[in-house]
């Protein structure tokens, strides 16, 4: 099973001196434009890889991601009336389609086998 691991950001001052914080976890993506580097990192040592990041010559600063304390099932989410419509006329709208397509169909084979 594997460990949990939480995101990170950290800032840098050159993204060549990027690649050296490997040792720390998972890199994600490095940016080159903003100078940053998101990363994975394992939730148990997450504090002290954080400060032993700080100290670094190249990091500017480090910040965590808060995005495993967003809920993600809902309690109360309520369908919404709007789409349940347009999703029943988008399906009878092909379903008349088809039933056009099939009908032409039949018109053109009892026209061909006489």
């Amino acid at each position: 099973m594997r460990d949990r691991r939480l995101g990170v950001a950290v800032w840098v001052k050159n993204t060549r001196a990027a690649k050296n914080l490997r040792k720390f976890g998972t890199i994600h993506y490095i940016s080159k434009r903003l100078h940053y580097v998101s990363m994975y990192v394992d939730a148990n040592q997450i504090d002290e890889t954080i400060r032993i990041m700080e100290k670094l010559h190249f990091v500017t600063k480090v910040e965590r991601s808060h995005r495993h304390e967003i809920p993600v099932e809902y309690n109360n989410a309520r369908p919404d009336k709007a789409k349940e419509y347009d999703y029943k006329q988008e399906k009878s709208q092909v379903m008349a389609l088809a039933e056009t397509m099939l009908n032409e169909e039949s018109i053109h084979t009892k026209v061909a086998s006489p």
